[in-house]
């Protein structure tokens, strides 16, 4: 956490996010709330002792707060006795980018680049229903996460995992001349496109859980629904669009994974191939980033209960080159 020390007793200060607060009671009986706050650095947990609403205020996730207090080191990790808090209000002038951990590229870059993409494809079917997608969602995806949590679960993660699997879409197409690369490109920008309804999501971009829908159907059920509808509505071919929905029924390759059926043409099965190796690049570049030098992870159930390797012959900490 970045927060700032003012004094020689160890007082700390400074702006950070809610992302969860309960009101509890001690073994005392007062009444206090415990918080897990956070930054674009990290997270704490934060305890505001003998609470009183009405001098303390009210408090809910997402909210943006300054608090000051002292850390202390409780049950092996860092505390925050919280001595004084507020609500931020617009005069703080803080920059969200401090607050929320981000892809650290523009939401309107990349999504430009997939709809440059999409209005330059020749098959008009695809084009149509592609940008028609894209634009009545652009909204959303300026900063949607790609996760709840594990890979890409950050501020505008939905978009950079989209672009980087249509970037190595692109290079296994110069590659496989035959493959249809426009048809794979549409499965590639359009695979995810579902989480914008999977995920509960404020307007800060960090993803509070998942909607009734998110739960009940998962966003490749939604995703492949999302296509038909709109090519219905868009006087899409049968074919083009039942080719579409089977990349997003499939692109979580196995049934054990989520896949509704397994990938049945050459487009369908690179785009699973390619969304599982851009999610667990960053999912191991996260663990393993986070050892040090010679050292292992701890068990990533994600990764096949693998611990991970640290051999530091390269900076995890370059940024993935995008532009």
């Amino acid at each position: 956490m970045n927060l700032k020390t003012i004094d020689d007793n160890g007082r700390v200060e400074g702006f950070c996010i809610v992302k969860s607060v309960e009101k509890k009671t001690s073994s005392k009986g007062d009444v206090y709330l415990d918080f897990t706050l956070s930054d674009a650095s990290g997270e704490i947990n934060a305890k505001l002792w003998r609470y009183v609403p009405a001098e303390h205020g009210e408090y809910k996730a997402q909210d943006i707060v300054k608090v000051r207090g002292t850390i202390s080191v409780y049950g092996g990790a860092d505390q925050l006795r919280i001595d004084r808090i507020r609500t931020c209000y617009e005069g703080d002038n803080v920059d969200i980018n401090d607050l929320v951990r981000s892809v650290g590229y523009s939401g309107e870059d990349m999504f430009a680049e997939l709809l440059s993409l999409a209005n330059g494809f020749s098959d008009n079917e695809l084009k149509t229903v592609v940008t028609a997608i894209l634009a009545d969602n652009k909204e959303k995806l300026l900063y949607w996460p790609a996760a709840f949590k594990l890979h890409h679960a950050v501020r505008g993660g939905l978009l950079m995992h989209t672009l980087s699997i249509v970037r190595l879409c692109k290079s296994v197409c110069d590659i496989y001349t035959f493959v249809d690369s426009e048809l794979l490109i549409s499965g590639a920008i359009l695979h995810d496109i579902a989480k914008l309804d999977e995920f509960s999501v404020g307007e800060l971009g960090i993803a509070e859980g998942y909607t009734v829908e998110g739960n009940l159907l998962g966003h490749i059920a939604m995703g492949a629904a999302k296509v038909d509808e709109y090519a219905k509505r868009l006087g899409i071919s049968r074919k083009t669009s039942v080719l579409l929905q089977h990349m997003i029924l499939s692109h979580h390759g196995d049934p054990e994974f989520g896949a509704a059926v397994r990938p049945m043409f050459i487009e369908a099965e690179i785009l699973s191939e390619l969304d599982l190796l851009d999610s667990r690049i960053y999912e191991m570049r996260e663990a393993v980033g986070a050892v040090k030098t010679d050292e292992f992870s701890g068990r990533m159930w994600a990764l096949n209960d693998r611990k991970l390797y640290n051999h530091s012959r390269k900076d995890l900490n370059e940024e993935t080159k995008l532009f």
